[in-house]
């Protein structure tokens, strides 16, 4: 007979504390985890609220096993009473059956395991009877897991769910049986301090078989993940073993801390589960927010979606363009007439075409390249996460991409600047150039007259006149014509240099409007709903640390 005791292990402190960043995982989870995760989840915080909040002297201990195991044999060996009937029909135990040491304060954890009324049983008189080591243990004993009724199935897979502590009674014959090792061993693998496997019927064993099967037993447990598998060796007909295994027991109830290690269990193990979806421990932290080279990056790609700095550029043409319409020297402009048109050869012809479109709303951002824009910033923050998280941000900065192309063609085109708009100094130098055009228009017209009647005395001029026809005037009418073409000139000159200056100016003050409208577009419909996705992913991701505990 062998015999393998537990430990006290180490157990961690705060299960408060996981159980509480469990609860923001499930909050968290949708459209991220596994919805199925999630259910176990919400589950699991379920049990651990209702189990906390009952009895916490009295230790859940389930005895499970399939048909023929001697588990009932098992069970009234232990309570010292034959309580749960024995026998070969299949299935012997049709309902859980509970013996309780310590009556005191367990009804309502008895309601909670739903054993109904007929089927508890009190030890009374253990401190009698040298059971007090006991007292605080409620030993259930549960329906066959491979019974053929399926009700049975169902409560002893309930009870197994929610029980401190699962004893696996096991026979020579079928220890090795997959219906348990497969559907419950495997599963609860990680539950060792919770977990003992009981060897029954050890009388039909001769010594030599007896050790061979413990140490089969032994390796087939760990070959499934139990490390450290507690084993004892009973005989509930000789009673041999059923000592070792009160002791087993007794130890577990005296430390008051078996319903903590089971919900500690559960929770590494969806904790372990759950862990699949978050990147190693290793990997750089996510970001909590967008930084502003990433900020400024998507900007850049927006205002090149929507052709800011064309745009920039054909209003600073066009504008200068127009300019000679008004500051240009006239007798330029009419020469210049005479001459192919420049715009046509300088293209910007098309360049008005298209400030026109966009005065008139024609012009929109083009939706690949801004779908394009939001993918490189979404792919710049999701290195290293899960697909599901991945997905999640790219998600998120398109959450509005439809309408973006619009809002920023709306934007602009309350920014684009009005074709028809003129500056009030044009106007002015407009009348000043024509003022001198009059001016050698008419010295023209007295250099004429001074000829026809000063040198070639066709007539006689009015007295009034005589002066516009004094020869001696030509020197001076002709000084004065030349220096309304030279200051005809100078001013055409100085303006245009004045209208260049201002077309570049107007250029950076428009693509500045621009790029500022375009940030707070970005902002507002990619860069808040992606830092939203961010700081659920890094509550997350913090949920996720603590729980692990």
């Amino acid at each position: 007979m062998t015999t393998v005791g537990i430990g006290t292990p180490q157990t961690r402190q705060g299960l408060g504390s996981r159980l509480a960043a469990l609860t923001r995982i499930v909050e968290l989870g949708p459209g991220r985890v596994d919805p199925k995760l999630l259910t176990e989840s919400g589950q699991l915080l379920l049990r651990a609220g209702d189990r906390l909040k009952l009895s916490s002297d009295h230790t859940v201990v389930a005895l499970a096993g399939g048909t023929g195991s001697g588990k009932s044999s098992l069970f009234n060996s232990i309570s010292g009473l034959d309580l749960s009937p024995t026998g070969v029909r299949r299935p012997t135990t049709a309902r859980t059956h509970a013996c309780v040491w310590g009556l005191e304060g367990a009804g309502p954890l008895l309601d909670w395991l739903q054993i109904q009324w007929r089927h508890r049983f009190a030890r009374a008189s253990a401190l009698d009877k040298g059971e007090s080591r006991l007292h605080g243990l409620i030993l259930l004993d549960l329906p066959d897991h491979d019974s053929i009724r399926a009700l049975t199935d169902t409560e002893a897979d309930r009870l197994i769910q929610v029980a401190d502590l699962v004893v696996w009674v096991l026979d020579p014959q079928k220890y090795a049986d997959a219906s348990t090792h497969r559907r419950y061993v495997t599963e609860l693998a990680g539950h060792d301090t919770v977990t003992v496997f009981v060897l029954n019927q050890a009388d039909r064993l001769a010594p030599e078989e007896l050790a061979e099967c413990v140490t089969d037993l032994d390796d087939l447990l760990r070959r499934e993940g139990v490390e450290n598998p507690v084993i004892v060796t009973t005989s509930a007909v000789t009673g041999k073993g059923v000592d070792n295994l009160k002791v087993v027991l007794a130890d577990t109830v005296a430390r008051r801390r078996a319903a903590i290690q089971r919900l500690e269990a559960d929770l590494d193990r969806l904790t372990r589960r759950l862990g699949k979806i978050m990147p190693d421990d290793d990997a750089p932290p996510p970001p909590a927010a967008i930084d502003d080279a990433r900020r400024i990056g998507l900007t850049d790609a927006l205002c090149d979606a929507v052709g800011v700095p064309a745009v920039g550029e054909a209003m600073e043409n066009v504008y200068g363009v127009r300019s000679v319409e008004w500051v240009g020297w006239p007798y330029a402009r009419w020469a210049k007439k005479l001459r192919p048109d420049p715009l046509s050869s300088l293209r910007l012809g098309d360049l008005k075409d298209e400030i026109r479109g966009l005065t008139g709303g024609s012009v929109s951002a083009q939706p690949a390249e801004v779908d394009n824009a939001i993918q490189a910033l979404a792919d710049g923050l999701t290195t290293g996460m899960h697909e599901a998280w991945q997905n999640g941000v790219r998600d998120a900065a398109r959450s509005r991409s439809a309408q973006l192309p619009q809002v920023l063609s709306e934007e602009l085109t309350e920014v684009a600047p009005s074709l028809d708009r003129v500056p009030a100094w044009w106007r002015l130098l407009l009348v000043w150039q024509y003022l001198l055009v009059l001016l050698f228009v008419a010295g023209l017209v007295w250099v004429g007259t001074a000829l026809a009647y000063g040198v070639f005395e066709i007539g006689t001029l009015p007295e009034s006149l005589e002066m516009f026809g004094d020869a001696a005037s030509l020197p001076w009418v002709g000084l004065m014509m030349a220096s309304v073409l030279g200051l005809g000139v100078l001013t055409a000159v100085a303006a245009r240099n004045v209208v260049v200056l201002g077309a570049a100016n107007e250029r950076e003050r428009l693509e500045r409007e621009m790029r500022r409208r375009i940030g707070s577009v970005a902002e507002g419909m990619v860069i808040e709903p992606v830092e939203r996705e961010l700081a659920r992913y890094n509550e997350f991701y913090g949920a996720m640390r603590s729980v692990r505990g």
